[in-house]
């Protein structure tokens, strides 16, 4: 329908707006919104009569229509109307004024402590804007899903809705495109219209939690005057939020609460949460560290954890360690979460809850935030839920505010991305601020999904204790210089209520400070009910070379291959992996030799079945980006898209480990940074993140250098995550040759990492073998190759598998006479193979060829023997398929000059150093390609023979 009055037509003579039909019209209206077509022909005309409401998921040029209801009350067709259809039409614009709060109210709700700005004027909540006035205030409306009472007068509609929606809390919720989830909010917080209604010890336990909030930071403003400490002051209601959290958290029966936050608040938290003893923190202000650390890290970025008292009982809480770079800990906290959850059989997640406090700024602006969020519901990364808390300062970083650091009215917009609800508060009403963090905790053990607390609050002093923050902010600073504190303002309402005597807020700070100067605990400690992971047997001090037995007797290997190569009944496979099952079959026979994928198998089969979990996760892992693993089959002749998927590697046997592999989004930071955390939680599970190619984990640089790299030098956080990054140089493009080594090597310090290139099938299963049965834990980067995978040359025999070790120098395999070899080529991965080609093409016995398999730690003793293993040979040629600038030259140069003998030469035999990683022409990379090894084989060490020497000065 185009025009009003043929709307009014259609409404005469019509009762289908009044009693029990209201909510039934309002459902199909939010069915209309999110989908027009999705209603009858007749209720479509209806509603696109309607005027448009924000926030409806679909555009209408209706604004004649619009303008026409607005001036309808004062029109000679509206007076003509019949008195019921007169009445049916503003029993229309009530529902829709009630559904304009729930969407709109937020827009004026009062959520600024600081109230600096007046607030905008939302036509579509003022009842003029329907036409309806102050003589229909007292008229009686049905009130469709509004929660109390059937009907009610417009006024008392009104008072609800503004209560509800535009007072201490805005609520954002109705994009959920599940009207249950939506409906459970609606009567969350329409049935106490937003006030809390809590009872005097409840309200005198707010001030006192505030009281310790405020009170420890001036206590640190003046004991440690000038030092940073990213103060909370100015939302110093966290403390009281988290507190009441936490003790619904255990009351709930959670048995565990995994925290993960930057540093704007973190000492707070940590002596009035957790209950970090003050002199512990004192300590640290004074320059008392921790001796094992190599490093060690600013008292802002540490962890904790501690076991508090709840009305459910003991509920341990961990406080995750974090960097500078502030939101990057969020899948580690959720990997985290995970694996404790897996570790108690906590499936549904309501026993392990993970919480994430973020800055206003940083939530909207940092990436890995939309990551973690887009893996919230996805199979191999849920959580049940994660209680999202920003801290919303208004401020942001240092001197920006909301024109420079968003594009959408709410720092929290994101999450709408996932459906979660958005709940705003004003922090200096800390009983509406316990209100919605009840009513979000709720929501998440009842939906088991996100949801968002956004703390309007302010900072009350710079960023840092040392920052000026009148020099950018001038304006925002005049209204928090007279802003009196949260504390203050609660105690002085209390006051006047009755409810605290004036003396008694006062006796709180005093006793507080006495707790602080005597160094004694703020929070009621319990002890620990749950089991904890076990990292005591792991050591630090082990040798890296020392020997390990990682080989497995074949009948065993034979056996583990029977289910491994088992294809069910009525099951279909695709052909070509059909093929490689059947090959599969010839190996564990012995008919062919091993490739990668069925090696790499047998290493998980031979732990699962030892005992040992297993989680592999990646874009395409289950396949490999190479058509390799094939850890998952699937059925080709599958009816529905989630039938017909087999992991043979989850059918060894009865009393086996799990075995996990998931295809993971398309995220490299926070996938990764999951997998870490969850390492960091799981000793005994072998977690392996594999990335589509080695460069992709350019896009997890941070949790790589922050997290992985120095985690145990930093905070003695040992984790045994395995990286598998394919690299080799085939001529595809400078985006896909390289897994950047050298920046992985040049992470290398304090035995904090292991960098291996494996370059056979058995060393592969060898090194997975090792990493979990040595009795220590670090980090594994290794780089795969790509055209290795299915090479002949690069196969081996299924007994490899059941004799020797992982080799970190493997020597040569030709049979050549070791006192006539006048030069040692050393190489790591694919290069290896053209290396050995070329010389047997030519005919050379005088250089011997050894692969470096380790290149940190690196293996001198191994290396000295092979130096040692040709006493003639006065020549020694690094050579490598990557740039001079690029891959292990400029680090393993130095291990080799330490071990060569006197009068040996050492050169190299490398790509010219390059912007790029490698060629984007195919030609232009086998010509290069060629004059490496060409260079490798070069009969004197002549620099104009030597293709790396060109543009040398650019090394």
């Amino acid at each position: 329908m185009n025009e009003p009055a043929n709307f009014l037509k259609l409404m005469q003579g019509s009762s289908l707006l009044f009693g029990a039909n209201a909510p039934f019209i309002e459902e199909l209206y939010e069915q209309y919104l999110a989908d027009p077509k999705s209603v009858t022909a007749e209720w479509k005309a209806y509603f696109d009569a309607l005027p448009p409401l924000p926030g409806g998921a679909h555009d209408q040029a209706h604004r004649k229509i619009q303008q026409a209801f607005a001036a309808m009350p004062k029109t000679t067709v509206s007076s003509a109307i019949a008195p019921d259809a007169e009445l049916e039409r503003k029993q229309v614009y009530v529902l829709q004024l009630i559904n304009a709060h729930r969407f709109l109210g937020v827009r004026v709700a009062n959520l600024d402590p600081l109230n600096r700005h007046a607030k905008p004027v939302i036509a579509e909540l003022d009842p003029a804007y329907y036409g309806l006035g102050e003589a229909d205030m007292d008229t009686t409306f049905d009130t469709g899903s509004l929660v109390g009472g059937a009907r009610m007068t417009l006024r008392e509609i009104l008072k609800l809705l503004r209560q509800t929606y535009c007072g201490s809390i805005g609520a954002e919720y109705m994009y959920i495109s599940d009207v249950g989830q939506k409906r459970w909010i609606q009567n969350r917080l329409e049935s106490v219209r937003g006030l809390p209604g809590y009872d005097a010890a409840q309200r005198r336990h707010i001030l006192e939690r505030l009281t310790a909030a405020e009170t420890l930071e001036r206590y640190l403003h003046t004991k440690y005057v000038g030092q940073k400490r990213f103060s909370l002051e100015g939302g110093d209601t966290l403390v009281p939020l988290l507190d009441h959290l936490l003790q619904r958290c255990g009351k709930q029966g959670a048995l565990e609460a995994v925290i993960g936050m930057a540093h704007r608040g973190r000492l707070n938290v940590l002596v009035n949460i957790l209950g970090k003893q003050p002199k512990m923190l004192f300590a640290e202000f004074e320059g008392v560290h921790a001796e094992h650390l190599t490093s060690g890290d600013v008292k802002y970025h540490q962890g904790f954890s501690a076991n508090i008292a709840t009305p459910g009982g003991s509920l341990h809480v961990a406080l995750a360690f974090n960097p500078s770079h502030l939101e990057s800990v969020d899948p580690v906290v959720e990997g985290s979460v995970r694996a404790r959850q897996h570790r108690c059989g906590d499936h549904d997640g309501n026993r392990v809850i993970p919480i994430l406090l973020h800055g206003d700024a940083a939530f909207a602006g940092q990436g890995v935030v939309m990551e973690t969020l887009n893996m919230s519901q996805t199979r191999g990364y849920r959580t049940g839920g994660t209680i999202h808390i920003i801290i919303n300062n208004q401020i942001g970083f240092t001197a920006s505010d909301a024109r420079d650091t968003r594009s959408s009215a709410y720092c929290s917009d994101v999450a709408k991305m996932i459906d979660a609800p958005i709940f705003h508060v004003n922090a200096d009403d800390p009983e509406a601020v316990l209100l919605i963090t009840e009513i979000a905790l709720d929501y998440r053990m009842q939906f088991n999904r996100d949801v968002v607390i956004d703390l309007v609050c302010f900072r009350k002093l710079g960023h840092n204790e040392q920052d000026e923050p009148l020099v950018t902010q001038p304006f925002m600073y005049r209204f928090i210089r007279q802003h009196p504190g949260t504390r203050t303002r609660y105690a002085q309402q209390l006051a006047e209520q009755g409810v605290v005597q004036p003396d008694e807020a006062e006796a709180m700070i005093a006793d507080y400070r006495k707790a602080l100067d005597e160094g004694r605990n703020i929070v009621e400690l319990a002890p620990a009910l749950v089991e904890r992971a076990n990292w005591t047997r792991f050591k630090r001090d082990v040798p890296w070379d020392a020997a390990v037995d990682t080989a497995v007797p074949l009948e065993r290997l034979r056996q583990l291959a029977a289910p491994l190569t088992t294809v069910p009944e009525n099951f279909t496979l695709h052909a070509r992996v059909q093929k490689i099952v059947e090959d599969r079959v010839a190996m564990a026979k012995g008919e062919l030799s091993l490739d990668w994928g069925m090696a790499e198998n047998l290493a998980y089969a031979t732990l699962l079945t030892e005992g040992c979990p297993v989680r592999l996760t990646g874009q395409d892992c289950r396949r490999g980006t190479f058509f390799h693993r094939h850890a998952t089959w699937h059925d080709q002749n599958r009816k529905e898209w989630h039938e017909g998927a087999y992991t043979p590697l989850q059918h060894l046997s009865p009393d086996q480990a799990d075995f996990v592999v998931v295809d993971s989004l398309l995220s490299e930071e926070a996938v990764l940074g999951f997998e870490y955390g969850y390492a960091t939680a799981e000793p005994d599970s072998l977690v392996l993140w594999e990335a589509q190619f080695g460069d992709f984990a350019n896009g997890a640089q941070v949790v790589i250098d922050q997290f992985i790299a120095s985690g145990e030098v930093k905070w003695g956080r040992m984790c045994g995550l395995v990286m598998l990054l394919p690299h080799g140089y085939e001529g595809q493009g400078a985006e896909h040759s390289s897994g950047r080594i050298e920046r992985y090597l040049q992470l290398c310090a304090d035995y904090n990492i292991q960098v291996c290139i494996p370059s056979s099938p058995a060393q592969m299963f060898h090194l997975l073998r090792r990493q979990m049965l040595r009795p220590m834990r670090k980090p594994l980067i290794v780089f795969t190759p790509k055209s290795l995978l299915r090479s002949k040359d690069a196969a081996s025999p299924l007994s490899d598998l059941t004799q020797g070790r992982f080799q970190p120098v493997i020597p040569e395999v030709d049979a050549l006479d070791a006192g006539k070899v006048r030069r040692i080529i050393a190489c790591s991965g694919k290069v290896y193979y053209e290396l050995l080609a070329a010389r047997r093409a030519k005919g050379i016995s005088d250089m011997a060829i050894i692969r470096i398999e380790q290149l940190y730690p690196f293996p001198h003793d191994d290396f000295t023997a092979q130096i040692a293993a040709y006493p003639n040979a006065g020549e020694l040629v690094w050579c490598q398929e990557e740039p001079g600038n690029q891959g292990a030259w400029h680090r393993i140069q130095h291990y080799l000059l330490r071990h060569m003998r006197k009068g040996m030469r050492l050169d190299y035999a490398l790509r010219a150093s390059s912007a790029a990683p490698a060629a984007g022409y195919l030609a232009v990379h086998n010509e290069q390609q060629k004059a490496v090894i060409e260079a490798a084989f070069r009969p004197d060490l002549d620099v104009k023979n030597n293709p790396g020497d060109r543009r040398n000065e650019h090394l």
